[in-house]
Order: C-alpha cells, then structure tokens, then sequence
C-alpha cells in the first residue's frame, strides 16, 4: 500500500527500523539468542518439536529453522527467535492497514518481524517476509518498550503487519495482552494462515484484522502462496464469532486471481456466511517480487469486482491502490449518499455521528470512536 508514517520509508510497503529502538545483537553460533522465547504451541516427536502454530505443522529439526524461518529447536524444545526484535517499526495512519471503519484518522503504531509462513509469489514486502531474522537488521523492542512508544506517540493502536504476525505469534500475544491492559488496541494485518486453537486464544487481544483473502481457489492458493483456502475462511469464522472487527483484502492478480466467477463465487460465500457487513478491499496488483513480468491490474477490472461484490450484497465494497476513485470513498448502504470521502489514507470529508449516517440515521458498521 506504500510507505508513509514517521519514520523513514522503505518503499513497496516495508519500513526502516524503528531508530528509537536499541538494536540487538545476535548470536554468531546459531544457540538461542537473547531475544527468544519458547512457543507456545508445539508438541515433541522423535524427529524434533512439530510446531502446532499454522497448518505447515513443521517438524523442526536442530539446526534447520521452520519454513518461516523465525523457530529454531534447541534440547527437544521449539523456540522463535524473532520475539521482541523487531526489523521494522512506523507510525502509520489506520487506514493504510487497511482499515477504514476502525478508529478512522487514528494513529497506528506498526511493528513487523523478519519471517512468513507463506511464500506469496507477489510478496509486497519480500525483503522481509522471505527473509531469516538473522538476514535482516534488528532491534530490541520488548512488549513493554513497543506499548510504551505507542502510548507516548498518542497511538490508538498497535498494528502488528508489514511481514506474517502469526509467526511472531508470541510476541504479538505478550505485547497485545500488555497494550489492552493500558487501553490500547490492538490490529493484525495477516493472510490468516493458522490454527484455530491459538487463533482463539489471541482473540482475546486482538481488537481488529485485515484478513488477506488472496483467492477463492485451494489450486491456487497451493501455487501462488504455498498456502490454502480452507484455512482462511475458518480464521474468518473465527475471528468474527470472537468479536474481532474484520476487514478483507483480495489483491487482484492479473492471470492468477482476476477470475470474476471466482471473485463472485467469492462474495456469494461471505454474504452467505454472514459477512455482508464486512467491508473488502479489492486491491490493485504491482509487478513486483516473482511476478514482475506482469502488467498491474487495470482500473476496470478492479471496477467489475466492486460491482459483483455491491451486487452480491456485500455492502461496504473499496478499491485500493488506484488512488482517485469512487471505490476510496464510504456510501450509506440505505440513502446511497457519500458519507466519507477520502483521497488516498486521508480523511477530507466525514459525516457520520455516533455510527449512524448524518442523512438517513443508518447504523454504519464499524468502531467509529
């Protein structure tokens, strides 16, 4: 979605450290860093711990991380390595995650680690999602560090984004459970590529998402993500019979994702299951990463899905990455009148008060204050 915020950008969506943090050090050797903490959900086996986080279910052997590159084992036991050593931090404004009926014009401190436990072949930000934390620079910034910058930058939210939160998953929960003591909420950016058990469990904490969607295709997702569908849309379920606000991203990916039978198929499925309220992002594809050879999605492609999404049901449909667009603004599902206007992750125009809109008194979902 592009760099912003306060501190220095990276570009195609990644961010430099945070520079207030101390950078840590690590270890020459391979042992455990200083940084790590054992998970939370594995179980031993005869050929290493077998990691219980996502459906990889990796059999880590000493020596040898997980496909997502943040556990290591060490004396039968599974560890991440990346937890409170962040490679990138930025104060971002909400509606970049996005989120756009969360907390609008609200600030959100973002943190990411190095790691995924996918491998999207159109990563946005491969320079750190595909990467080990021993390949990218690091910082030390321990849960009641991150909580505390947020509280003194008058952040509303930390975002835990930019690579895969689930596999920083302990550290997100410890800094999650922190933040909501002190009245801050707290957001994650994520495919949504886990197990039920500790997804439940963060939900505890977790007080928005933006779900990436990336098909409604299993084949596809096996091909493009290393991932699966099935997967996703019970995180979905999850997520929202645990009260978590959810917002969805479908990146529209010419020759892989811009089957408009499939994205029909898709929104058929989330009106069907409730999510009519859900606002979905369909957002414009970069050549970037593996699939530079790739033109970007054109306008009119993003437009027809806004269509069969708005035909569906679905009620609160945007377009991202195409900056100019009716798709950027907010319309009353009732009176059709614009009741947000936006010009890129910027707020111009507003007129809802207390969730309901000013011209027809039409409850607007979302958590608006």
């Amino acid at each position: 979605m592009g760099a912003g915020g306060a501190f220095i950008g990276l570009g195609s969506g990644a961010v430099l450290a945070n520079p207030m943090a101390k950078e840590s050090s690590r270890s020459t050797k391979g042992e455990i860093w200083k940084w790590s903490k054992e998970a939370k959900y594995y179980v031993p086996t005869p050929r290493g711990p077998k990691c219980q986080l996502c459906p990889n279910e990796c059999n880590v052997k000493e020596g040898e991380p997980g496909d997502c590159r943040t556990r290591i084992a060490e004396n039968d036991k599974l560890y991440s390595i990346v937890y409170g050593n962040p490679c990138s931090a930025n104060i971002d404004p909400i509606e970049k995650k996005p989120l756009y009926h969360f907390l609008p014009e609200s600030k959100a401190f973002s943190v990411a680690t190095a790691g995924c436990n996918l491998a999207c072949l159109n990563c946005q930000n491969w320079q750190i999602s595909q990467k080990s934390p021993k390949e990218t620079r690091n910082y030390e910034l321990m849960p009641n560090d991150l909580v505390r910058k947020a509280s003194e930058n008058n952040c509303k939210s930390i975002a835990y984004t930019y690579s895969e939160p689930i596999v920083f998953y302990e550290y997100m929960y410890d800094s999650a459970k922190l933040a909501k003591e002190q009245g801050i909420k707290n957001v994650m950016v994520s495919a949504g590529y886990i197990k039920e058990r500790p997804l439940r469990n963060l939900c505890k904490y977790i007080d928005a998402a933006n779900i990436d969607l990336k098909s409604f295709s299993n084949d596809i997702y096996m091909r493009l993500n290393a991932g699966g569908l099935d997967t996703v849309l019970n995180t979905l379920k999850v997520m929202k019979e645990e009260g978590v606000w959810i917002e969805i991203t479908n990146l529209i990916v010419p020759d892989w994702t811009d089957d408009m039978n499939m994205i029909e198929e898709m929104c058929n499925w989330l009106y069907d299951n409730g999510f009519d309220d859900t606002p979905i992002h369909f957002s414009r594809f970069t050549p970037m990463y593996k699939l530079k050879h790739l033109p970007p999605t054109p306008a009119s492609k993003l437009k027809k899905a806004r269509e069969i999404a708005l035909s569906a049901g679905l009620k609160y449909v945007y377009i991202g990455n195409l900056p100019g667009n009716e798709g950027e603004d907010t319309y009353c599902p009732n009176c059709k009148e614009k009741i947000i206007n936006r010009r890129g992750f910027y707020i111009t125009e507003k007129h809802i008060t207390s969730n309901k809109c000013d011209h027809c008194g039409e409850t607007i979902a979302g958590v608006w204050e």
